[in-house]
C-alpha cells in the first residue's frame, strides 16, 4: 500500500541521531572550576543545557534530518546572541501578499489590502476552526478532540493541516496556512511566512490577555493538548505522521523571535511532553503485564502451553517496547529541542512552564527523569531572577521530597542545592521564602543530617518575620525540629504529686526559645505563628499549672525571666484566642472578614479560655501581687472574657474574688502600667446590660470613693501645711503624686464627676500658672495629672449631656460646663505660652488640641441645646500652639541617648504635629495657620512627610485657593528667613538655602497633579500672591524707581508653578505680571532683572505652539478645502 506523500520532505525519524551540537555530557554541578548560574540570570551562563562548557546551536527538526539550508533562515541560529539581546524584537511586518525568499512555488499574484484583511478575519472568526472551537465551544474538550480524530481518520492531510492552523491561531497570529504551504514548504518556510502576517503593532496575544474568557482559553488549550495525545495513543501516535509534524512545527515556532510564537508553542511542547509521559507509563504497566503473561505462559509444561498465545503475547511485549522506544525518542527529542533552549528564555513565563512541567515528568515518570542530569536544571534555575520562576522551581521540587520512596534520587541533589534553597528562605518575594521554608521542612524529613545549625537557625528567625505566611511556615519548621512530643517520655509530677501535662517540655522549650532569640517585644509574632499550627499555644491548663504548681523533684524551678517570658506569652494568646485577629502588622496577607467556620472556632476558644481563667486568674493575681510588670499582663486577661459565663456556669463566687484582688491591686499599687490596666479591665467588666454590670458597679465605687478619699486627704494635708508656711516633705508629696495618678488613670476609663474634683484639680493648675505659691507648688508630674483629669472631667460632662443628663437640670449643667472649659482653655493656653516644663506644655497643649475637636462648630448639629459650648480657637491661641510645634517639633538641635529614646521621642513630637494638623484637617483653625508646617515639608520629610503631605491633601479638599495660598506664605515665610540668615534683603541664588527653597516649590507644584482646569484658579491666585511679594519695593528703593525690587528672586520660585497654568491662564497671569512692573523695568534688562526676564518667558512659552502642529494643519487644510468649495 502505497502512503500518502507527506509535505515538506524526507519524514523525520525519532531515532535518528541527535546532532553532535547537542549532545549532553555527564552532569556536572557548579564547582571550583566551573561558575555557578548567576543570580541575574544572564544567558551567558554556563547551563546551556546540553554542556556547561561548550557552546550548543539551537536544536531544530530540520537540522535533525539532516536537512541543508540553501539560504540564511529568518532564525538567527545563534542562541547565545538572541538571549543577549533584553527585548524580544518583531520582525517588520512586510508588503502584504509578498512570498519570502526561500519560498521554492511559483510567487502567487499579489492581493488588494482589503482582501488579505478579509481573509485574515476570516481564519479567527471560522466557526469551523479548531482555534474558534476551543474558544468559543461549550463542548467538553474530549468530543472536540475525537471529532478531529475522525476528520484525521478520513482526511489526514486536512486534519493536520487544522491543528497547525489551530497552533498559529492560537499565537494570536491571524495568517492562513494554505494546503499548497503545508504540501510544498517546509516548517520553517511557513513559520516564516506567519511571521511576516504577524500584527506587530500589538503586543498582546491569548496566553497573556487578561480576561475571564482567555484564561479559559489557556485552560482548554492545555486541556485540548494533552486529550489529543491521550486519545491517539493506541494507534495514532506511531503512524510517524501526526507526531512527526506536530513537534516539528512546536519546535520551530518555539525556536522563533516573535515571542508570541514561541511562548504559545514551548507551552503546546511542554503540555505534549507530559501527555507522552501519562502514555509511556501506561506504555510501561502494559509492557511489565505482557512480560509477565510470556513469562509465565513459558514456564507452563509443554501440554499444557498454548503456542499461539505464547506467539501473540510476544508479539504484544514487541510491539510495546516498541512503542516505548519510540515515545522515549519523542520526549528525548523535544526535550534537547524545546526544554534544553527554553528553560533559559528572556521571557519569564517560558521560563516558568519549563519549570512546572519538568517537576511533573520527575513526579510522574521518575524512573526516566529523575536524575541528576535533568534535577540540575531546576538547580540552576534556583537563581532567576523573577520571583515566579524561583517559585515554580520550589512548587517543582516540593512533591518530590514529599516521596519517601525518591528520596534516595535526590541526595547529590541536595548536597549541591541545599545552601541555595536555604538561603531562598530569606527571598524578597513572600510566596517564594515560603515554599522555600517548606521545602526545607521535606530535606530535614528525608535527610536530617543535612541541614547545619547555622541553616536552621536562618529559619528559626522567620517566625518574627512580618508576612504571617512566611512565618507560619518557620513554626512548622520549628514543630518538626523541636517542639514535637516525643513517645516513651516519663510523666513528670509537680511537688504536690500532680502529673504534668504532655505539653509541659514543649512549653518550657517556647519560652526558652524566646528568651534566646532576644526579641522580647515581640511575643505576639511568636505566639501568631504557633497558633494555627502546635495545640500547645491553646494548652491554658499547662501554662498555669508551670505558674502555680511547685516544680516536682525532677524539675528545674522557672526564674524570674521565664515566668515572665511565659505569663506574656500565655497572654498573647489568650488575646488572639478571643478575637482572631493576628497581630498589629501581620494582618495584611490575612482576610479581613472571618468565615462562619473561623467565626465558630473563635467563640470556642473564647469560651474554653473564660472557663479556665475564671477559675485560676484570682490565684494567679494573688501569687503575682508584688510583681508589677506579672501583673501587668495578668490583669489584662478579663478584657478577653465572655462576661456571661460568670452566670450561666454560676462562678459569681470568682468574680467578687477578681473584684476584690483588683482593689487591693489599685489601692497598693503605684505603676502607672498596673494602674491603667486595671482601670481598662474594670471597665470591661462594668460592660452595661450584661448580668455581672450591677456586682461589678458597685464594687466600681468603692474603689473609686477610696480612691477620691486618699487624694482629698493628701491634698488637703498638703495645702494645710503650705498655708501654715510648711515645707511638705517626700512623704507628703508622694501621697498627693500618687493621690492625683489613681485619680487621673480612674477618670480616663470612669465618670468621676460624681465626686466633685473639677474645683480642686484646676485650683492647683491655676495656682501654678498665675505663680501664687511659687516654688512651694505641686511637682510637674503631679501637674500633669491635674491638667489630664481636668481634660478628662470636661470631656466626661459632655457626655453625660448628650446621653444621662435630664432636661430640668440641662441649663444649669451646660453653664457649668462652659465656665469650667473657658477657664481650662485659658490656663492651658497660658502654660503653652509661658511655662519652663516640657511635660506641663504638653499635657496643656494636647488637651486644648483635644478640646478644641471636641467643642467644634459640630457640635450642635445633632444637637442644638449645645450651641453654647461650642469653642472657636482665637487668633492668638493658635499662634500660641503654632509657636509650640515650631520649638518642640521642628527642632534642630542634634539628639544624643540611645536608639530607643531618640525613637521614643520622635513619637513624642510626630504626635505633637498630628494633633496640631488635626484642627487643619478638620476645619477648626484656618488653612492658613497651617503656612508654619508646610514650609518644612522637605526639610523634615523622613520625619514627618507623611504628617505633612496628608494635611496638605487634606487643606486643598476644604479649600484650593487657601491651599494655594498658605503654600505661597510658606514659601514667602522661607524666602524672608534666608535673608535674616544672610542679613541681607537680596538673595544669592547659589546659596543652599535658595536650593532648599526651589526643591520645596518643586514638592508643592508636584501635589496639585496633573488637572490643571480643576486647579486653575488656586494656581492663579498662588501666581498672584507670589508676584505682589516679588515685585514690591521697599522704602529704601523709592529715590530710584528703575531699580529692580529687592525680593524680585522670589519669581524663580513661582517660576516651579507655571507649568501648572493653562495656556490662556498664563496670559492673564502675564497681564497681571506686566501691569505691576513695566513702568519701571529697564530696556537694557541688566543682571538683576534676570529671574523677571526668565518669569516672563516661563509665561511666553507655549503661546505660540501649545496647540499640537499636525492637528492644526491638518484642520486648516479642511478649512481651506472647504472655502474653494
Amino acid at each position: 500500500m502505497m502512503m500518502p506523500r507527506r509535505g515538506g520532505g524526507k519524514r523525520i525519524r525519532m531515532d535518528d541521531p541527535i546532532p553532535p551540537d547537542c549532545e549532553e555530557e555527564p552532569f556536572q554541578m557548579p564547582g571550583a572550576n566551573e561558575p555557578q548560574l548567576n543570580e541575574s540570570f544572564s544567558d551567558e551562563h554556563t547551563g546551556e543545557g546540553e554542556s556547561p562548557t561548550t557552546k550548543a546551536g539551537r536544536m531544530t527538526r530540520l537540522r535533525a534530518r539532516g536537512g541543508v539550508r540553501d539560504r540564511p533562515p529568518i532564525i538567527d541560529e545563534d542562541d547565545e546572541d538572541m538571549f543577549r539581546v533584553a527585548p524580544i524584537v518583531i520582525r517588520a511586518k512586510r508588503k502584504a501578499g509578498r512570498k519570502p525568499a526561500a519560498e521554492k512555488v511559483p510567487k502567487e499574484p499579489k492581493e488588494p489590502v482589503e482582501k488579505i484583511v478579509d481573509k485574515e478575519r476570516d481564519v479567527t472568526h471560522d466557526e469551523t476552526s479548531l482555534y474558534y472551537i476551543v474558544r468559543h465551544s461549550k463542548s467538553p474538550i474530549t468530543s472536540i478532540v475525537d471529532d478531529w480524530i475522525e476528520q484525521y481518520k478520513l482526511d489526514r492531510q486536512n486534519a493536520l493541516l487544522n491543528l497547525m492552523q489551530f497552533f498559529i491561531n492560537s499565537s494570536g497570529c491571524k495568517g492562513r496556512i494554505t494546503s499548497d504551504m503545508q504540501e510544498f514548504m517546509e516548517h520553517t518556510a511557513i513559520i516564516r511566512k506567519m511571521t511576516e502576517e504577524f500584527d506587530e503593532e500589538s503586543g498582546e496575544y491569548p496566553l497573556i490577555m487578561p480576561g475571564h474568557q482567555w484564561k479559559k482559553f489557556k485552560s482548554n488549550f492545555c486541556d485540548f493538548v494533552e486529550t489529543l495525545v491521550r486519545q491517539c495513543q493506541y494507534s495514532i501516535i506511531y503512524d510517524q505522521f501526526l507526531m512527526d509534524h506536530v513537534i516539528s512545527l512546536l519546535t520551530g515556532l518555539s525556536d522563533s523571535q516573535v515571542r508570541a510564537f514561541r511562548h504559545t508553542a514551548t507551552l503546546a511542547a511542554m503540555k505534549l511532553m507530559t501527555a507522552l509521559v501519562d502514555v509511556a507509563l501506561l506504555v510501561s504497566v502494559n509492557s511489565d503485564n505482557a512480560g509477565r503473561q510470556y513469562e509465565s505462559e513459558r514456564l507452563k509444561t509443554r501440554d499444557k502451553r498454548a503456542s499461539e498465545r505464547l506467539e501473540s503475547l510476544m508479539a504484544k511485549r514487541s510491539e510495546l517496547e516498541e512503542n516505548m522506544e519510540e515515545i522515549k525518542s519523542m520526549l528525548t527529542y523535544m526535550f534537547k529541542s524545546v526544554f534544553v533552549h527554553r528553560y533559559r528564555d528572556s521571557l519569564p513565563d517560558i521560563r516558568a512552564i519549563c519549570m512546572t512541567e519538568i517537576g511533573v515528568w520527575m513526579k510522574r515518570y521518575s524512573k526516566n527523569f529523575l536524575d541528576d542530569s535533568y534535577l540540575k536544571y531546576i538547580g540552576w534555575t534556583l537563581h532567576d531572577k523573577v520571583g515566579e520562576v524561583r517559585l515554580k522551581c520550589l512548587q517543582a521540587l516540593l512533591p518530590l521530597y514529599d516521596d519517601e520512596v525518591l528520596k534516595g534520587k535526590l541526595e547529590l541533589f541536595t548536597s549541591k542545592f541545599k545552601d541555595r534553597i536555604v538561603a531562598m528562605t530569606l527571598d524578597k518575594e513572600f510566596d517564594v521564602a515560603v515554599q522555600a521554608v517548606k521545602l526545607v521542612i521535606s530535606i530535614l524529613k528525608i535527610h536530617p543530617d543535612v541541614l547545619t545549625d547555622k541553616d536552621c537557625e536562618i529559619v528559626y528567625e522567620l517566625v518574627y518575620s512580618s508576612n504571617r505566611g512566611v512565618a507560619q511556615a518557620a513554626a512548622e519548621f520549628l514543630n518538626v525540629r523541636l517542639f514535637r512530643l516525643e513517645e516513651g517520655i516519663e510523666t513528670v509530677q509537680t511537688k504536690k504529686g500532680k502529673a504534668r501535662l504532655p505539653n509541659t517540655p514543649l512549653i518550657r522549650d517556647l519560652v526558652q526559645f524566646f528568651i534566646e532569640s532576644e526579641l522580647h517585644e515581640h511575643g505576639a509574632y511568636l505566639v501568631d505563628s504557633f497558633i494555627d499550627s502546635n495545640p500547645m499555644i491553646k494548652d491554658w491548663e499547662c501554662m498555669t499549672d508551670l505558674l502555680l504548681e511547685e516544680p516536682g523533684p525532677l524539675e528545674e524551678t522557672l526564674d524570674n525571666k521565664q515566668e515572665s517570658t511565659l505569663i506574656e506569652l500565655m497572654v498573647s494568646a489568650v488575646k488572639q484566642c478571643s478575637s482572631g485577629e493576628p497581630p498589629v502588622g501581620r494582618g495584611n496577607n490575612r482576610k479581613t472578614v472571618l468565615t462562619t467556620k473561623e467565626i465558630k472556632q473563635v467563640a470556642d476558644d473564647k469560651q474554653k479560655m473564660t472557663e479556665h481563667f475564671i477559675q485560676h486568674l484570682p490565684d494567679l493575681l494573688e501569687r503575682y501581687s508584688a510583681d508589677a510588670e506579672k501583673l501587668t499582663n495578668l490583669l489584662a486577661i478579663p478584657q478577653y472574657f465572655e462576661l456571661e459565663i460568670y452566670t450561666t456556669s454560676r462562678q459569681l463566687s470568682k468574680l467578687k474574688a477578681l473584684l476584690e484582688i483588683l482593689g487591693k491591686i489599685i489601692f497598693a499599687h503605684t505603676d502607672p502600667d498596673v494602674l491603667e490596666t486595671c482601670a481598662k479591665t474594670l471597665e470591661y467588666l462594668c460592660t452595661e446590660e450584661t448580668a455581672i454590670y450591677t456586682t461589678c458597679d458597685i464594687e466600681r465605687s468603692n474603689i473609686i470613693d477610696e480612691c477620691v478619699k486618699r487624694y482629698m486627704e493628701a491634698i488637703d494635708e498638703w495645702r494645710n501645711l503650705i498655708e501654715g508656711e510648711e515645707t511638705p516633705d517626700v512623704d507628703d508629696i508622694s501621697n498627693v503624686t500618687i493621690g492625683l495618678r489613681k485619680v487621673s488613670i480612674l477618670y480616663s476609663c470612669h465618670n468621676l464627676n460624681a465626686c466633685g474634683l473639677f474645683n480642686s484639680l484646676f485650683k492647683d493648675i491655676d495656682d501654678y500658672r498665675s505663680g501664687i505659691i511659687g516654688d512651694k507648688g505641686l511637682s510637674a508630674d503631679a501637674l500633669v495629672y491635674c491638667i489630664d483629669s481636668c481634660f478628662f472631667s470636661i470631656s466626661w460632662g459632655l457626655y453625660y449631656l448628650e446621653n444621662v443628663c435630664e432636661k430640668s437640670s440641662y441649663f444649669d449643667t451646660i453653664t457649668e460646663l462652659r465656665t469650667n472649659l473657658h477657664n481650662f482653655m485659658g490656663t492651658c493656653t497660658e502654660l503653652v505660652r509661658n511655662s519652663q516644663n516640657p511635660q506641663i506644655q504638653a499635657a496643656a497643649f494636647n488637651s486644648i488640641c483635644d478640646l478644641l475637636i471636641t467643642f467644634s462648630d459640630q457640635l450642635s448639629t445633632e444637637n442644638p441645646a449645645l450651641k453654647d459650648l461650642e469653642y472657636m480657637a482665637s487668633v492668638s491661641q493658635q499662634q500660641v500652639l503654632n509657636d509650640f510645634v515650631q520649638n518642640n517639633v521642628f527642632s534642630t538641635q542634634q539628639e544624643d541617648g540611645p536608639d530607643e529614646s531618640r525613637i521614643e521621642k520622635l513619637h513624642k513630637r510626630r504626635n505633637f504635629l498630628a494633633a496640631y494638623c488635626k484642627l487643619v484637617v478638620y476645619n477648626m483653625i484656618p488653612v492658613k495657620a497651617a503656612a508654619g508646617i508646610f514650609k518644612h515639608y522637605v526639610k523634615y520629610y523622613n520625619q514627618y512627610g507623611d504628617i505633612i503631605k496628608f494635611t496638605v491633601g487634606k487643606a486643598r479638599e476644604i479649600n484650593k485657593i487657601n491651599c494655594a495660598l498658605t503654600m505661597c506664605i510658606s514659601l514667602i515665610s522661607t524666602y524672608k528667613e534666608i535673608q535674616q540668615i544672610h542679613d541681607s534683603v537680596c538673595v544669592s541664588k547659589s546659596c543652599q538655602e535658595f536650593t532648599d527653597l526651589k526643591e520645596l516649590a518643586k514638592r508643592f507644584a508636584l501635589s496639585f497633579g496633573l488637572d490643571a482646569v480643576k486647579n486653575r484658579e488656586a494656581i492663579i491666585a498662588l501666581h498672584r500672591a507670589g508676584i505682589l511679594f516679588a515685585v514690591t519695593h521697599n522704602n529704601e528703593s523709592v529715590d530710584d524707581p528703575t531699580s529692580s525690587p529687592p525680593c524680585l528672586l522670589f519669581l524663580e520660585i513661582l517660576n516651579e508653578f507655571t507649568n501648572k497654568l493653562l495656556k490662556q491662564d498664563k496670559r492673564v497671569v502675564l497681564n497681571f505680571l506686566d501691569r505691576r512692573v513695566a513702568s519701571g523695568m529697564p530696556s537694557s534688562r541688566g543682571e538683576d532683572w534676570q529671574p523677571l526676564v526668565l518669569y516672563r518667558n516661563s509665561l511666553l512659552h507655549g503661546e505660540t505652539d501649545q496647540v499640537p502642529v499636525t492637528s492644526k494643519r491638518a484642520y486648516t487644510r479642511k478649512q481651506r478645502k472647504d472655502h474653494h468649495n
